[in-house]
Order: C-alpha cells, then sequence, then structure tokens
C-alpha cells in the first residue's frame, strides 16, 4: 500500500520539482495541493501521511496551515519546503509543529537527508501498519494489557527513582501484534539517529514466553554514572555494568509486577548483550532472526531534568497471545 503524500506549494513548477525529487525506491502516491486552504481541504480528505509545505501563499499562509493542523488535530509529519530562510522563520514552524525546514530549491540529496535523519519512511509504514495489526486486538483487552503495564512499569520507575534520586516519567505503553518486519522498523523508529546499547532477556512462565529488550542512548551513560555516584572514568567496561544494572532494575520488577497481577510466576534467563555503541538499525539486523509475530509493549521511559531516556520492549510469542488473552480475560468477570 502507497504512503499517501500531499505537496502544497502555490507554484506548480515548484511542485513538480519537489516531487521529481523524492526517492524513487519510496512507494507513494502524490497528491497536491495550490494554496493553504485547499491543502487543509486535502488533508481532511486523503489524509496524508507525509506534507510538503510552502510558507509563502496566498488565502492561507504556510503558518496558517501549521496552525490550523495543530488546532483541528490532524495528523500529518509536516516538513516546511521554503525560500524564507530566516532563523525566526526556521524557528516558527518547529514551534509550530513541523518536524524540519528545507530551503529552496530542494535538492534530491537534501531530501534524502531529511527523510533519513528522520526515518519518514518507516515511520509512516510503521504507523499505518501498526494501527491495522492492532486492531486485531479488542479495545477492552488492549485496555487491560495497558493497565497491567501501567502497574508493573509504576514499580519499575519507583525502584529507579529510590536508587538515582531522581523523578521518573512514566509514558502511557504501546500496545500492538506486529508482524517482524515491523517489529524491525518499530525498534529502529527509536532514536534511529543516535548510537545505542541494547541487553535482551529472555521469560518464560505458565504457557507464556518471550523477551525484554533495553535500549540506551549512549549519550545517557555519563549522566547515569554521575547520578550513582560514579567518579571513575565512564569507559565501555563501566557502561557495560551500567547497562546491566538499568535492565537487571526495569526487567526484574516490570515482569515481577506482570507477574504477580497475572499470577503467573516467571522465570527470566540470562541477559544478553544484544550491541554496544550502534544504531539500533544494526542490533536490528542482528538480532532480527529471534523475533517472529509478537505482542509489543513498548515503555519509553526518561529522567527529568536529565538527558537520560531508555526504552523497554515486552516481545511475547504469537504463542503466548491466546494464554494471555485468557488471563486477562479472567481479569474482567464479575
Amino acid at each position: 500500500m502507497a504512503t499517501p503524500i500531499l505537496i502544497c506549494d502555490d507554484s506548480r513548477l515548484a511542485r513538480r520539482q519537489l516531487a521529481r525529487s523524492l526517492p524513487d525506491d519510496w512507494d507513494i502516491q502524490i497528491e497536491y495541493a495550490e494554496h493553504g486552504l485547499h491543502c487543509i481541504e486535502q488533508i481532511r480528505a486523503i489524509k496524508p501521511e507525509i506534507l510538503f509545505l510552502d510558507l509563502n501563499m496566498p488565502q492561507m499562509d504556510g503558518y496558517e496551515v501549521l496552525e490550523a493542523i495543530q488546532e483541528e488535530g490532524l495528523e500529518v509529519l509536516t516538513v516546511v519546503v521554503s525560500g524564507d530562510i530566516q532563523p525566526t522563520a526556521h524557528a516558527r514552524v518547529i514551534e509550530l509543529g513541523a518536524i524540519d525546514f528545507i530551503k529552496k530549491p530542494c535538492s534530491p540529496e537534501k531530501l534524502d537527508e531529511i527523510i533519513e535523519k528522520h526515518g519518514i519512511k518507516d515511520k509512516a509504514m510503521r504507523e499505518r501498519l501498526a494501527h491495522k495489526l492492532g486492531e486485531q486486538i479488542e479495545p477492552e483487552i488492549r485496555d487491560i494489557y495497558q493497565e497491567l503495564t501501567n502497574v508493573a512499569m509504576g514499580q519499575a520507575g519507583d525502584l529507579l527513582a529510590r536508587l538515582l534520586n531522581v523523578f521518573v516519567k512514566l509514558p502511557i505503553p504501546n500496545v500492538n501484534v506486529l508482524e517482524v518486519s515491523e517489529l524491525n522498523m518499530a525498534l529502529q523508529s527509536i532514536d534511529a539517529n543516535a548510537s545505542t546499547s541494547g541487553v535482551c532477556q529472555g521469560f518464560i512462565g505458565g504457557g507464556v514466553s518471550g523477551e525484554a529488550l533495553i535500549l540506551l542512548n549512549d549519550s545517557s551513560f555519563k549522566e547515569i554514572a554521575s547520578l550513582m555516584n560514579y567518579e571513575g572514568e565512564v569507559n565501555e567496561k563501566v557502561e557495560l555494568e551500567l547497562l546491566m544494572d538499568i535492565a537487571n532494575i526495569l526487567i526484574g520488577s516490570v515482569l515481577s509486577g506482570l507477574s504477580k497481577q497475572l499470577d503467573m510466576p516467571f522465570s527470566q534467563g540470562h541477559p544478553v548483550v544484544m550491541g554496544q555503541h550502534c544504531d539500533v538499525a544494526k542490533l536490528v539486523q542482528t538480532n532480527k532472526s529471534r523475533w517472529q509475530r509478537t505482542l509489543a509493549i513498548e515503555i519509553s521511559y526518561g529522567i527529568e531534568n536529565h538527558d537520560v531516556n531508555f526504552d523497554l520492549m515486552l516481545l511475547f510469542t504469537e504463542d503466548s497471545l491466546k494464554t494471555l488473552k485468557y488471563k486477562v480475560q479472567y481479569l474482567l468477570e464479575d
């Protein structure tokens, strides 16, 4: 299924030039808008996943389009393409929700750079497929998975907060049934441009099995070492120890929390280092043979006022889905 793309510019030449600059290997369906009002109408009608937006246009300019997108809650990734290269213009469109700014005339190389930087191709496909596959989970069951995870991740966050003496930001967990290809894209979309280290740990119990993955941005290590009052050199050995410490806390406490709520004890395997100081795409490529169709629960932790971010993914095997569904349906019974 082609990704719907909308190009909005009052110049026909500019629209066509941008369309010709898009990657040849991108499966897309391109639509056009001639001014801002037409752009909003097109977004409502065709629901594009990507919008390339000019700023200086009649009837409604690009700034007003961005404001309307926010006000109406329209879901579209917007890249501004404009000849207005003032720093304030750049800053303003980012504040209004655009993900990036490209100066006209736009070269294929610059477009490739922007698309690669933001993982736009993978992100659009992942969100579309995740939405489609997510419909396989009944809303009531999904709510239970999220609530069980909320409780479990809260316990993990509490342990981490006490250890580091910080406030841990807790997200709403994402729950989806994913094929291995979509799982690869989901993992690659996690800060795809940053160097990352990862650990995985298998678990099994009561007819349910899977793996827990911790992905930690490498830029977080020095802050974590400081929070743990480590005073020596933060070398690769120390980073590995810190990664294992974080993994043990988060994976152990989340699985413990789920185990108690489901009345299902889990046995945990030995943690395995997926990779250190490499991009997520490499981690995925190295480990993807072990993952098949799965129930994936993603939790993205952050620490307030510190540049520390890590993702925990629980990947339950397809064979586990029936048992898990039975367990959570039992929780719904009066």
